[in-house]
Protein backbone atom coordinates (compact mmCIF):
# COMPACT_ATOMS: atom_id res chain seq x y z
CA UNK A 1 0.00 0.00 0.00
CA UNK A 2 2.02 3.24 -1.23
CA UNK A 3 1.33 6.20 1.27
CA UNK A 4 0.85 9.83 -0.63
CA UNK A 5 3.00 12.50 1.00
CA UNK A 6 0.34 14.93 2.54
CA UNK A 7 -0.62 17.58 0.41
CA UNK A 8 0.21 20.40 3.25
CA UNK A 9 3.30 19.22 3.56
CA UNK A 10 4.64 21.74 1.54
CA UNK A 11 8.24 21.57 2.46
CA UNK A 12 8.80 18.41 1.97
CA UNK A 13 7.26 19.40 -1.43
CA UNK A 14 10.36 21.67 -1.68
CA UNK A 15 12.90 19.52 -0.87
CA UNK A 16 12.12 16.88 -3.13
CA UNK A 17 11.86 19.55 -6.12
CA UNK A 18 15.11 21.36 -5.25
CA UNK A 19 16.93 17.83 -4.85
CA UNK A 20 15.30 17.02 -8.86
CA UNK A 21 16.55 20.34 -9.95
CA UNK A 22 13.60 20.14 -12.70
CA UNK A 23 13.61 22.49 -15.57
CA UNK A 24 10.39 23.70 -17.55
CA UNK A 25 8.31 21.86 -18.51
CA UNK A 26 8.91 18.95 -16.19
CA UNK A 27 7.23 19.00 -12.63
CA UNK A 28 7.05 17.14 -9.43
CA UNK A 29 3.24 15.84 -9.59
CA UNK A 30 3.28 13.56 -6.65
CA UNK A 31 5.56 12.06 -3.94
CA UNK A 32 4.37 8.52 -2.42
CA UNK A 33 5.85 6.36 0.09
CA UNK A 34 6.31 2.28 -0.09
CA UNK A 35 6.48 0.93 3.86
CA UNK A 36 6.94 -2.28 2.46
CA UNK A 37 9.88 -1.92 0.22
CA UNK A 38 10.79 1.02 2.14
CA UNK A 39 11.12 2.89 -0.95
CA UNK A 40 10.09 6.77 -2.40
CA UNK A 41 8.54 6.99 -5.36
CA UNK A 42 8.88 10.51 -7.26
CA UNK A 43 6.65 11.52 -10.03
CA UNK A 44 7.33 13.87 -12.92
CA UNK A 45 4.92 15.18 -15.05
CA UNK A 46 4.41 17.59 -18.12
CA UNK A 47 0.94 19.92 -18.45
CA UNK A 48 -1.05 18.78 -21.60
CA UNK A 49 -0.08 20.74 -24.73
CA UNK A 50 3.41 21.43 -23.36
CA UNK A 51 6.23 22.35 -25.86
CA UNK A 52 9.35 19.96 -26.06
CA UNK A 53 12.33 20.73 -28.50
CA UNK A 54 12.82 18.37 -30.96
CA UNK A 55 16.21 16.56 -30.05
CA UNK A 56 17.03 16.66 -34.11
CA UNK A 57 16.32 20.80 -35.21
CA UNK A 58 15.24 22.35 -31.78
CA UNK A 59 11.88 23.08 -33.14
CA UNK A 60 8.90 22.82 -30.17
CA UNK A 61 6.77 20.12 -30.48
CA UNK A 62 3.59 18.99 -28.44
CA UNK A 63 3.37 15.35 -27.46
CA UNK A 64 1.14 13.10 -29.03
CA UNK A 65 1.56 10.37 -27.04
CA UNK A 66 3.62 9.50 -23.90
CA UNK A 67 5.91 6.59 -22.57
CA UNK A 68 5.94 5.17 -18.98
CA UNK A 69 9.21 4.79 -17.57
CA UNK A 70 11.17 4.21 -14.04
CA UNK A 71 14.44 5.24 -13.11
CA UNK A 72 16.33 4.05 -9.62
CA UNK A 73 17.78 7.07 -8.23
CA UNK A 74 20.09 8.10 -5.56
CA UNK A 75 18.59 6.79 -2.31
CA UNK A 76 17.27 9.62 -0.15
CA UNK A 77 18.15 9.24 3.61
CA UNK A 78 17.94 5.01 3.85
CA UNK A 79 15.60 5.00 1.51
CA UNK A 80 15.58 3.87 -1.80
CA UNK A 81 14.06 6.25 -4.50
CA UNK A 82 12.96 5.72 -8.03
CA UNK A 83 11.42 8.36 -10.65
CA UNK A 84 8.29 7.91 -13.04
CA UNK A 85 7.79 9.78 -15.85
CA UNK A 86 5.36 9.53 -18.82
CA UNK A 87 7.85 10.44 -21.07
CA UNK A 88 6.74 12.54 -24.27
CA UNK A 89 6.80 11.53 -28.09
CA UNK A 90 6.51 14.06 -30.57
CA UNK A 91 6.18 14.25 -34.22
CA UNK A 92 8.10 16.88 -35.63
CA UNK A 93 6.66 18.67 -38.49
CA UNK A 94 9.67 20.66 -39.50
CA UNK A 95 12.43 17.49 -39.99
CA UNK A 96 9.59 14.95 -40.19
CA UNK A 97 10.97 12.62 -37.19
CA UNK A 98 9.30 10.38 -34.47
CA UNK A 99 11.17 10.73 -30.87
CA UNK A 100 10.83 9.86 -27.83
CA UNK A 101 11.92 12.89 -25.77
CA UNK A 102 15.38 12.37 -24.35
CA UNK A 103 15.32 13.05 -20.53
CA UNK A 104 18.12 14.62 -18.66
CA UNK A 105 18.06 12.98 -15.81
CA UNK A 106 18.78 9.84 -17.40
CA UNK A 107 20.80 8.40 -20.71
CA UNK A 108 18.40 6.64 -23.30
CA UNK A 109 17.97 2.55 -22.52
CA UNK A 110 18.79 3.43 -18.65
CA UNK A 111 17.08 2.48 -15.86
CA UNK A 112 19.09 4.15 -13.81
CA UNK A 113 19.75 8.31 -13.15
CA UNK A 114 22.98 10.08 -13.92
CA UNK A 115 23.29 10.77 -10.37
CA UNK A 116 23.05 7.29 -9.29
CA UNK A 117 25.44 5.94 -12.22
CA UNK A 118 28.11 8.69 -11.10
CA UNK A 119 28.09 7.35 -7.88
CA UNK A 120 27.85 4.00 -8.80
CA UNK A 121 30.68 4.16 -10.75
CA UNK A 122 33.04 6.02 -8.11
CA UNK A 123 31.90 3.54 -5.78
CA UNK A 124 33.42 0.55 -8.44
CA UNK A 125 36.70 2.44 -8.65
CA UNK A 126 37.37 1.75 -5.44
CA UNK A 127 36.08 -1.68 -4.31
CA UNK A 128 34.87 -4.81 -5.79
CA UNK A 129 31.69 -4.66 -8.23
CA UNK A 130 29.83 -7.25 -6.29
CA UNK A 131 30.64 -4.94 -2.94
CA UNK A 132 29.47 -1.60 -4.56
CA UNK A 133 26.54 -3.90 -5.80
CA UNK A 134 25.38 -5.08 -2.56
CA UNK A 135 26.17 -1.19 -1.01
CA UNK A 136 23.36 -0.08 -3.70
CA UNK A 137 21.04 -2.85 -3.30
CA UNK A 138 21.23 -3.94 -6.83
CA UNK A 139 22.45 -6.76 -8.74
CA UNK A 140 26.09 -6.95 -9.80
CA UNK A 141 25.32 -7.81 -13.65
CA UNK A 142 23.19 -4.03 -13.69
CA UNK A 143 26.67 -2.68 -12.16
CA UNK A 144 28.77 -4.46 -14.93
CA UNK A 145 26.48 -2.76 -17.72
CA UNK A 146 26.81 0.76 -16.28
CA UNK A 147 30.38 0.19 -15.70
CA UNK A 148 30.75 -1.10 -19.51
CA UNK A 149 28.69 2.02 -20.81
CA UNK A 150 31.35 4.55 -18.97
CA UNK A 151 34.49 2.87 -19.22
CA UNK A 152 33.36 1.79 -23.03
CA UNK A 153 32.68 5.81 -23.71
CA UNK A 154 36.05 6.74 -21.81
CA UNK A 155 38.10 4.33 -24.41
CA UNK A 156 36.15 5.54 -27.62
CA UNK A 157 37.00 8.79 -26.82
CA UNK A 158 40.78 8.26 -25.87
CA UNK A 159 43.34 10.09 -28.54
CA UNK A 160 45.64 7.67 -29.96
CA UNK A 161 46.52 9.85 -32.59
CA UNK A 162 50.14 10.61 -31.50
CA UNK A 163 50.75 7.09 -30.46
CA UNK A 164 54.37 6.21 -31.94
CA UNK A 165 56.04 3.70 -29.66
CA UNK A 166 54.21 0.63 -28.11
CA UNK A 167 55.05 -2.08 -25.36
CA UNK A 168 53.69 -5.42 -25.03
CA UNK A 169 53.12 -7.98 -22.62
CA UNK A 170 50.65 -10.82 -21.40
CA UNK A 171 49.74 -11.17 -18.05
CA UNK A 172 47.54 -14.11 -16.39
CA UNK A 173 43.58 -13.11 -16.65
CA UNK A 174 42.57 -16.82 -14.21
CA UNK A 175 44.67 -20.04 -12.84
CA UNK A 176 44.81 -22.43 -16.02
CA UNK A 177 47.03 -20.38 -18.20
CA UNK A 178 43.98 -17.86 -19.42
CA UNK A 179 46.24 -14.58 -20.55
CA UNK A 180 45.18 -11.05 -21.61
CA UNK A 181 47.94 -9.11 -23.76
CA UNK A 182 48.25 -5.61 -23.26
CA UNK A 183 49.25 -2.78 -25.98
CA UNK A 184 50.37 0.27 -23.66
CA UNK A 185 51.72 3.58 -25.20
CA UNK A 186 54.98 4.18 -24.03
CA UNK A 187 54.85 8.15 -24.21
CA UNK A 188 52.17 8.06 -21.68
CA UNK A 189 51.80 5.02 -20.11
CA UNK A 190 48.04 4.47 -20.68
CA UNK A 191 46.78 0.51 -22.10
CA UNK A 192 45.82 1.75 -25.14
CA UNK A 193 43.75 -1.53 -25.88
CA UNK A 194 43.17 -5.07 -24.20
CA UNK A 195 42.56 -8.70 -25.64
CA UNK A 196 42.17 -11.77 -24.35
CA UNK A 197 44.99 -14.62 -25.47
CA UNK A 198 48.77 -13.66 -26.12
CA UNK A 199 49.37 -15.26 -29.63
CA UNK A 200 49.69 -13.66 -33.17
CA UNK A 201 46.23 -12.82 -33.08
CA UNK A 202 46.28 -9.98 -30.93
CA UNK A 203 48.49 -8.10 -32.84
CA UNK A 204 46.06 -8.35 -35.29
CA UNK A 205 43.26 -7.32 -33.49
CA UNK A 206 45.14 -4.46 -31.89
CA UNK A 207 45.78 -3.39 -35.74
CA UNK A 208 42.39 -3.58 -36.70
CA UNK A 209 41.54 -1.44 -33.57
CA UNK A 210 43.90 1.46 -34.50
CA UNK A 211 42.58 1.15 -38.45
CA UNK A 212 38.99 1.75 -36.42
CA UNK A 213 40.46 4.95 -34.82
CA UNK A 214 41.64 6.38 -38.06
CA UNK A 215 45.37 5.21 -37.33
CA UNK A 216 47.56 3.29 -40.21
CA UNK A 217 50.01 0.22 -38.95
CA UNK A 218 53.33 2.08 -40.42
CA UNK A 219 52.31 5.20 -37.59
CA UNK A 220 53.84 3.14 -35.37
CA UNK A 221 57.93 2.90 -35.13
CA UNK A 222 58.62 1.18 -32.31
CA UNK A 223 57.36 -1.71 -30.38
CA UNK A 224 59.07 -3.07 -26.88
CA UNK A 225 58.06 -7.28 -26.23
CA UNK A 226 59.83 -10.26 -25.06
CA UNK A 227 60.91 -12.61 -27.35
CA UNK A 228 57.69 -15.01 -27.83
CA UNK A 229 57.98 -16.36 -31.72
CA UNK A 230 54.31 -15.19 -31.68
CA UNK A 231 54.53 -11.63 -30.86
CA UNK A 232 57.62 -11.92 -33.02
CA UNK A 233 55.55 -13.15 -35.93
CA UNK A 234 52.34 -10.99 -34.99
CA UNK A 235 54.96 -7.97 -35.31
CA UNK A 236 56.01 -8.73 -38.48
CA UNK A 237 52.95 -9.58 -40.48
CA UNK A 238 51.11 -6.51 -39.01
CA UNK A 239 53.34 -3.20 -38.75
CA UNK A 240 56.06 -4.70 -40.74
CA UNK A 241 57.90 -1.08 -40.75
CA UNK A 242 58.14 -0.84 -36.90
CA UNK A 243 61.69 -1.09 -35.53
CA UNK A 244 61.32 -4.19 -32.39
CA UNK A 245 63.17 -3.78 -29.54
CA UNK A 246 63.29 -7.05 -27.28
CA UNK A 247 62.79 -6.10 -23.55
CA UNK A 248 66.04 -6.00 -21.09
CA UNK A 249 64.39 -7.19 -18.36
CA UNK A 250 62.93 -10.59 -20.44
CA UNK A 251 66.91 -10.45 -21.43
CA UNK A 252 67.79 -10.83 -18.14
CA UNK A 253 65.07 -13.51 -16.77
CA UNK A 254 66.61 -15.65 -19.44
CA UNK A 255 70.17 -15.15 -17.77
CA UNK A 256 68.42 -16.05 -14.63
CA UNK A 257 66.93 -18.82 -15.95
CA UNK A 258 70.21 -20.42 -17.71
CA UNK A 259 71.91 -19.99 -14.16
CA UNK A 260 69.56 -21.48 -11.80
CA UNK A 261 69.85 -24.52 -14.15
CA UNK A 262 73.43 -24.52 -14.54
CA UNK A 263 73.12 -24.69 -10.47
CA UNK A 264 70.28 -27.05 -10.41
CA UNK A 265 72.51 -29.38 -12.16
CA UNK A 266 75.64 -28.95 -10.16
CA UNK A 267 74.21 -29.04 -6.79
CA UNK A 268 73.91 -32.61 -7.19
CA UNK A 269 77.36 -33.35 -7.14
CA UNK A 270 78.07 -29.92 -4.95
CA UNK A 271 75.20 -30.15 -1.66
CA UNK A 272 77.06 -26.42 -0.73
CA UNK A 273 74.95 -25.01 -3.59
CA UNK A 274 71.16 -26.46 -2.04
CA UNK A 275 69.06 -23.50 -1.00
CA UNK A 276 71.10 -20.80 -2.72
CA UNK A 277 68.89 -20.26 -5.64
CA UNK A 278 68.24 -16.49 -5.02
CA UNK A 279 72.04 -15.79 -3.74
CA UNK A 280 73.12 -16.09 -7.97
CA UNK A 281 69.47 -14.21 -9.08
CA UNK A 282 69.40 -11.25 -6.86
CA UNK A 283 71.36 -8.36 -6.77
CA UNK A 284 74.13 -8.63 -4.44
CA UNK A 285 73.10 -5.13 -3.40
CA UNK A 286 69.95 -6.70 -2.29
CA UNK A 287 71.05 -8.93 -0.40
CA UNK A 288 72.02 -9.50 3.41
CA UNK A 289 75.68 -9.67 4.69
CA UNK A 290 75.40 -13.24 5.73
CA UNK A 291 74.31 -14.00 1.94
CA UNK A 292 76.92 -12.03 0.57
CA UNK A 293 79.64 -13.65 2.67
CA UNK A 294 77.93 -17.25 1.50
CA UNK A 295 78.22 -15.78 -2.34
CA UNK A 296 81.82 -14.79 -1.98
CA UNK A 297 82.82 -18.40 -0.38
CA UNK A 298 80.77 -20.29 -3.23
CA UNK A 299 81.48 -17.91 -6.20
CA UNK A 300 85.89 -17.85 -5.51
CA UNK A 301 85.63 -21.80 -5.51
CA UNK A 302 86.22 -23.60 -9.11
CA UNK A 303 81.81 -24.34 -10.12
CA UNK A 304 80.07 -24.03 -12.92
CA UNK A 305 77.78 -22.07 -11.04
CA UNK A 306 80.31 -19.26 -10.51
CA UNK A 307 81.25 -19.01 -14.29
CA UNK A 308 77.61 -18.76 -15.33
CA UNK A 309 76.91 -16.22 -12.48
CA UNK A 310 79.71 -14.18 -14.08
CA UNK A 311 78.86 -14.27 -17.66
CA UNK A 312 75.14 -12.89 -15.66
CA UNK A 313 77.38 -10.62 -14.32
CA UNK A 314 79.11 -9.31 -18.03
CA UNK A 315 75.52 -9.82 -18.86
CA UNK A 316 74.29 -6.65 -16.74
CA UNK A 317 77.84 -4.92 -17.82
CA UNK A 318 76.03 -4.59 -21.32
CA UNK A 319 73.39 -2.31 -20.83
CA UNK A 320 76.06 0.09 -19.29
CA UNK A 321 77.81 0.01 -21.99
CA UNK A 322 78.56 2.83 -24.43
CA UNK A 323 76.22 2.89 -27.19
CA UNK A 324 79.15 2.69 -30.31
CA UNK A 325 80.81 -0.72 -28.59
CA UNK A 326 77.64 -2.12 -27.67
CA UNK A 327 77.52 -4.76 -30.74
CA UNK A 328 81.44 -5.57 -29.84
CA UNK A 329 81.12 -6.33 -26.29
CA UNK A 330 77.79 -8.61 -26.76
CA UNK A 331 79.86 -10.48 -29.40
CA UNK A 332 82.38 -10.73 -26.96
CA UNK A 333 80.07 -12.20 -24.52
CA UNK A 334 78.59 -14.79 -27.03
CA UNK A 335 81.79 -16.41 -27.68
CA UNK A 336 82.72 -16.64 -24.00
CA UNK A 337 78.85 -17.77 -23.58
CA UNK A 338 79.84 -20.80 -26.57
CA UNK A 339 83.34 -21.62 -25.06
CA UNK A 340 82.04 -21.95 -21.54
CA UNK A 341 81.17 -25.52 -21.99
CA UNK A 342 77.97 -24.75 -19.69
CA UNK A 343 74.99 -26.52 -21.83
CA UNK A 344 72.45 -23.86 -20.05
CA UNK A 345 74.88 -21.14 -21.48
CA UNK A 346 75.66 -21.82 -24.79
CA UNK A 347 71.61 -22.61 -25.27
CA UNK A 348 71.28 -19.24 -24.11
CA UNK A 349 73.94 -17.78 -26.48
CA UNK A 350 72.22 -19.50 -29.49
CA UNK A 351 68.72 -17.73 -28.33
CA UNK A 352 70.67 -14.34 -27.96
CA UNK A 353 72.68 -14.22 -31.25
CA UNK A 354 69.34 -14.89 -32.89
CA UNK A 355 67.71 -11.99 -31.21
CA UNK A 356 70.85 -9.91 -31.23
CA UNK A 357 69.38 -6.89 -33.45
CA UNK A 358 66.43 -6.40 -31.35
CA UNK A 359 68.48 -6.71 -28.16
CA UNK A 360 71.13 -3.90 -29.76
CA UNK A 361 67.88 -1.90 -30.54
CA UNK A 362 67.45 -0.94 -26.95
CA UNK A 363 70.54 1.30 -27.42
CA UNK A 364 68.32 3.46 -29.65
CA UNK A 365 64.89 3.11 -28.62
CA UNK A 366 65.91 2.78 -24.82
CA UNK A 367 62.60 0.76 -24.41
CA UNK A 368 61.64 -1.90 -21.75
CA UNK A 369 58.40 -3.38 -20.49
CA UNK A 370 59.34 -1.93 -17.02
CA UNK A 371 56.49 0.30 -16.56
CA UNK A 372 54.47 -2.76 -17.57
CA UNK A 373 55.71 -4.69 -14.37
CA UNK A 374 53.67 -1.47 -12.53
CA UNK A 375 51.07 -1.94 -14.98
CA UNK A 376 50.94 -5.52 -13.54
CA UNK A 377 50.38 -4.79 -10.42
CA UNK A 378 47.19 -2.63 -11.57
CA UNK A 379 45.64 -6.00 -13.44
CA UNK A 380 46.34 -7.79 -10.15
CA UNK A 381 44.03 -5.14 -8.65
CA UNK A 382 41.96 -4.95 -11.26
CA UNK A 383 41.39 -8.50 -10.71
CA UNK A 384 40.74 -7.97 -7.16
CA UNK A 385 38.07 -5.20 -7.77
CA UNK A 386 36.56 -7.45 -10.68
CA UNK A 387 36.20 -10.05 -8.06
CA UNK A 388 33.30 -12.71 -9.66
CA UNK A 389 34.12 -10.80 -13.02
CA UNK A 390 32.57 -13.99 -14.51
CA UNK A 391 34.25 -13.28 -18.15
CA UNK A 392 37.23 -11.75 -19.43
CA UNK A 393 35.62 -8.47 -21.05
CA UNK A 394 34.68 -7.57 -17.44
CA UNK A 395 38.25 -7.69 -16.43
CA UNK A 396 39.60 -5.91 -19.57
CA UNK A 397 37.08 -3.53 -18.60
CA UNK A 398 38.10 -3.16 -15.11
CA UNK A 399 41.90 -3.02 -16.41
CA UNK A 400 41.28 -0.13 -18.16
CA UNK A 401 39.76 1.93 -15.11
CA UNK A 402 42.05 1.22 -13.35
CA UNK A 403 45.54 1.59 -15.18
CA UNK A 404 44.14 4.72 -17.09
CA UNK A 405 42.13 6.09 -14.23
CA UNK A 406 43.53 9.68 -14.31
CA UNK A 407 43.50 9.72 -18.24
CA UNK A 408 40.06 8.90 -18.39
CA UNK A 409 37.90 11.88 -17.69
CA UNK A 410 34.55 10.92 -19.08
CA UNK A 411 34.68 7.79 -16.59
CA UNK A 412 33.69 10.85 -13.87
CA UNK A 413 31.17 12.42 -15.85
CA UNK A 414 27.38 11.76 -15.22
CA UNK A 415 25.77 13.77 -18.08
CA UNK A 416 25.90 12.11 -21.37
Amino acid sequence: MWTPLSKKDNLMNDVFKFMLDLEEPWKLADIEYDPQEEAWHLFIDFERGALFACPHCGAPCKAYDAEKKQWRHLDIWKWKTYLHARVPRTDCKQCNKITLIPVKWSRPLSHFTLDFEAWAMRLMAEMPVNAAARELREHDTRMWRIFHHYVNRAMTELDVSLVRRIAIDETSSRRGHRYITLFVDVDTKTVLFATEGKGKDTLARFNQYLLQKGVESAQIQEICCDMSPAFIRGIEEHFPTAEMTFDKFHVMKMVNEAVDEVRKAEQKEEPGLKRTKYLWLKNKTNLKAEQRDTLESLKDKNLKTGRAYRLKLAMQELWTTPHVFADVYLREWLGWARRSQLGAMMDLAKTVKQHEEGILRWFHSRMTNGLLEGINGLVQAAKRKARGYRNVHNLIAMVYMTANKHRLPALAAHRP
